[in-house]
Order: C-alpha cells, then structure tokens, then sequence
C-alpha cells in the first residue's frame, strides 16, 4: 500500500463514509503515520472501494412484475399497443468541475468540507492528509452519484419503462440529498426530483389507462367467442357443414377455456353472464347435430342404391379388354364413388370391397398383358445393355473426335433397336446419358483450353509475376547486406508466396498448351 493509499483511508463525512481509494486522489506529502486520528467521525462508517466510486449508479428500482398475457382469442378486434420506443443508450451525468464544486462548498483546516446552501453553511465531512481540491473533489463526486441517479430515472420516465417503484426510487434520493453529506447544487437536484415525481405519476395514470385499455379488448374478445358461437349454433341445419362447424365450435371452447385461464379477469358478472350464452349456444349447435345425423341415418338406403348401380357398372367393365377405355371409366366410377353420401359402416364397407374386387380383376388382366409386351421387349433390352457396354468403353475420353465418332453410331443403332420393358427403361437410358454427358463435358474442356482470351490472362499474370519476383530478390539482397533481420525474414516470405502463385500459373499455362 502507497502512502496515498493510506492517507486516503482517513477520510470521512459527517455520516461515516470512507473516502475513495488512493488512483482519485493525489499523494498526500506528509505521512500519515505522524497524522493525527479524525475527531467525531462516527465508528460505525462503511468503506468505500475505488469500483463504487467509478461505476455509475443502478436503478434501486426493483423490476417491473409480468403483465398478464392478453387471450389468444385472435380473431376478435383488439386495439394494436403503441410500439415501445427503441432503447438508447443512458446519458452520463457530467463530471462537477472543481470551479463548480467551489460555488457551492468550501474545505477548512485538515480536510473539514462544508456546504453552502440557501445562505447558510452545513458541514458535510472531513478528508484529512490531501489537499482541498482533493477533499473538495471527493464530496462533490458523491453529488454527481445523485444526479447519475436522478438521470437514470429520468431516461426511464422518458422511455416510459414500467413505472413500478419509481416513486420510491424518487423518496430514496430525496432521502440522500436531505443528509447533506456532499457539495453541490441540491436545491437543482431536488427540482429536478420534483419534476420527476409529476411525471411519475402521470406515467402512472397512463398505465392505468392502458390496463383499462386491455380490459375492454379483453371483453371485446370474450364477447366475440360468444357472439360467433350463437351465430354457428343458429344456422339452418339443412345447410350447416357439420364437420367445419363442429370443429370450429370446439375451437372457440379452446379459445374460452384459454381465456378464462391466462386472460385478463373481467368480473364474476360480465364472466358469468358471458358463460350463460356460451353454454346455451353449444347446447342448440349439439341438439341440431344430432338431429341432422338422425336424418341421415333414414337416408342410408339410397346412398345403398346409388352405390349397388357403380357395383353394377365396375363388374360390367372387369372382362374389357379395351384398355385405355375400360382405365377411364374406372376413375369416373371412382369420383362417382367418393361423392357419393356413406351408408353405415357395415353396409358401406362390404359394398365397396365389392367395388374394388371389380376393379381389381381389370387391374389384374392389364397388367398380365402388359407383362407380355414386356416379354417381347426383352430381346430390345438385350441389344441395349449392349450398346451401353460399348458406350461405357469410350470412358474416360481421351480421344474426343474418335469418342463423338463412337457415340454417334451408339446412338443410331440405340434408336433401331426398339423399346424395352417400363421397368428397365428408366435404367439403360440414365446409363446412355451419362456417357453422352461425359463427352459432352470433355469438349467443354477441349474448348477452355483453347480459349484465345484465357491464354491472354495467363500470360499477363504470369509477367506481372516475374517482375513481383525479380523486385523482392533485389529488397531480399539489399536486406541480407544490411543485416536486418525483420526486413529478410518479410522479404523472404513475400519472395515465397509469389513463387507459390508463380508455380500455380504455370502449371494451368501448361494445360492450356
């Protein structure tokens, strides 16, 4: 520890504070093992580290409690929320200069401070063993602590944070300012916390402004559940989409029962009453259902008809032999099938595994006679496979004229050698492309090599770097002679890298010849 290290831990104010540590302050000259112990400083002061005094001060606010989460109730109107203003950055409080600090304050004998406010003199504490602009300094750093404060909460205001605890924030600085153990303009400071407490409570009424705000559209939201659940439940029955309004009548319940659970509350009186109608909707939707399907079950017999006549027509066109005209039909009699109404469960299941037996045995004939063209296909596939084992022997292509040569007359007697079977088709053709893709690549290839402008490019790069090369063997000798190492070890790794690129280009100058 220095001795202004130990000068600095004499200091106190009238409330017990230690003084900063020794980097705020200038050495003191005497020793303070000859000083003399402070008088009337109270024993129970807390001690102050050099972080807390550079640091700028936070918010005792505490943080703001969560708001409740609005209804998921999405479809109804709701007023949007202003958007919240882009976070900047907290000005900081600027620095009391001691020209100021003396406006306001004066430091007497060994290290006493006393403050000047509304004509009369407080003192505020002691700093013994440094000069009076260090001690003067300190106690108007403990004023600039306060305004910091006062700023913070001021951007906060300004922003429109949360206003939860600021007025307590406002009472706690008053409370620092009321010690009077610093120097500076209070009477400014306690203005500005006065301005700040009107703002505060504005900012107040207005967030109560808006949770009224939520309320309301909270309300609107419930109602509106409502409201489209008795305009579902009093659609004609004749003309309800059942499976639609259904599902949507549950999601509204889903909607209600999130409502009630996370939404804002509205009352037990507007909740209960709300509840009344919801409820008395979902009980006229459920009666008209069941009604409706009641109805529907007397209608079975002719969805039966309907469906006996597409039996009828399918098994009629199971023996056909007209392929393409029996296949059509089918998926006629299929669209047919689909829009027709169900029958129960039992009948309608056993009448469509005779519909499907019928198409099946069509299926089943078509498809044994396409296997027979397959058959004679086969000898068409043979000659093929052939040709792409020929094909495949021109890769890699190192001749390009004799492989196109090659690959022409591959291709001529690939067209006279007929179709295949639909199942290898797909295969021996991806085979053929990929060698005419080869080909194809290698007289790209052939063409970049001799590509007039590339050779150009090739030959400038290659002088530039020459010369790179010849100008860095000369700063590498003249670096040798001298004996600077720094200069050699540069010369020499810039002299490599440019060989490295020399090198690259020559090889693809090679290729291009």
């Amino acid at each position: 520890m220095t001795d202004s290290q130990k000068s600095d831990e004499t200091a106190t104010d009238l409330t017990g504070t230690a003084a900063p540590a020794a980097e705020e302050v200038a050495p003191a000259a005497s020793d303070p093992a000859t000083e003399a112990p402070v008088e009337n400083a109270p024993q129970s002061g807390a001690s102050e580290s050099p972080a807390e005094e550079s640091n700028a001060p936070e918010s005792t606010s505490p943080a703001p409690a969560p708001r409740p989460a609005p209804s998921p109730a999405a479809f109804a109107s709701r007023p949007k929320p202003a958007a919240a203003p882009a976070a900047t950055a907290v000005p900081a409080a600027p620095a009391t200069s001691l020209a100021e600090a003396a406006k306001w304050g004066r430091v007497e004998g060994d290290g006493h401070v006393f403050l000047a406010i509304d004509g009369a003199e407080h003192p505020v504490g002691q700093y013994p063993g440094v000069s009076d602009d260090e001690a003067l300094a300190y106690f108007a750093r403990k004023y600039d602590d306060v305004v910091a404060q006062i700023v913070l909460l001021e951007q906060r205001v300004s922003s429109k944070a949360p206003s939860t605890d600021m007025q307590k924030t406002v009472t706690h600085l008053r409370e620092q300012l009321a010690e009077r153990n610093m120097v500076g303009d209070l009477r400014s400071a306690e203005a500005r916390l006065d301005a700040l407490s009107t703002q505060i409570a504005e900012l107040e009424k207005a967030e109560k402004a808006e949770h009224d705000a939520v309320r309301a559209s909270e309300l609107a939201a419930r109602e509106a559940i409502v409201a489209e659940a008795e305009e579902i439940s009093g659609q004609d029955p004749t003309q309800t989409q059942w499976k639609t309004s259904s599902a949507r009548m549950n999601e509204l319940f889903e909607s209600w029962k999130t409502a009630q659970k996370s939404g804002v509350r509205l009352g037990r009186s507007n909740e209960d009453a709300l509840w009344k109608r919801f409820r008395a909707a979902r009980t006229v939707f459920d009666r008209h259902r069941r009604a409706y399907f009641s109805q529907l079950d007397s209608n079975n017999s002719a969805a039966k008809s309907a469906k006996e006549k597409l039996i009828a027509e399918a098994e009629a066109l199971s023996t056909s032999t007209d392929w393409g005209f029996a296949a059509g039909e089918y998926r006629r009699l299929m669209d047919q099938w689909k829009a027709s109404p169900r029958a129960s469960r039992k009948d309608d299941d056993a009448l469509w595994a005779r519909f499907r037996a019928a198409q099946d045995a069509f299926f089943t004939a078509r498809q044994a006679a396409n296997d027979e063209i397959d058959q004679e296909y086969a000898s068409n596939l043979t000659v093929k496979e052939a040709l792409l084992t020929e094909a495949n022997a021109i890769l890699p292509v190192k001749d390009l004229t004799a492989a196109k040569k090659a690959l022409q007359s591959i291709r001529d007697r690939w067209e006279e050698a007929g179709k295949v079977p639909r199942a290898d088709m797909g295969r021996v053709e991806a085979g053929l492309r990929k060698v005419e893709d080869s080909v194809r690549h290698a007289e790209e290839e052939q063409w970049q090599r001799s590509n007039p402008e590339r050779k150009a490019r090739t030959n400038s790069a290659l002088s530039q770097l020459e010369s790179a090369i010849a100008g860095l063997q000369e700063d590498l000798a003249t670096a040798e002679k001298t004996g600077d190492q720094r200069r050699i070890k540069a010369a020499q790794e810039a002299l490599e890298a440019r060989q490295a690129w020399l090198d690259q280009i020559q090889r693809s100058a090679s290729e291009l010849s």
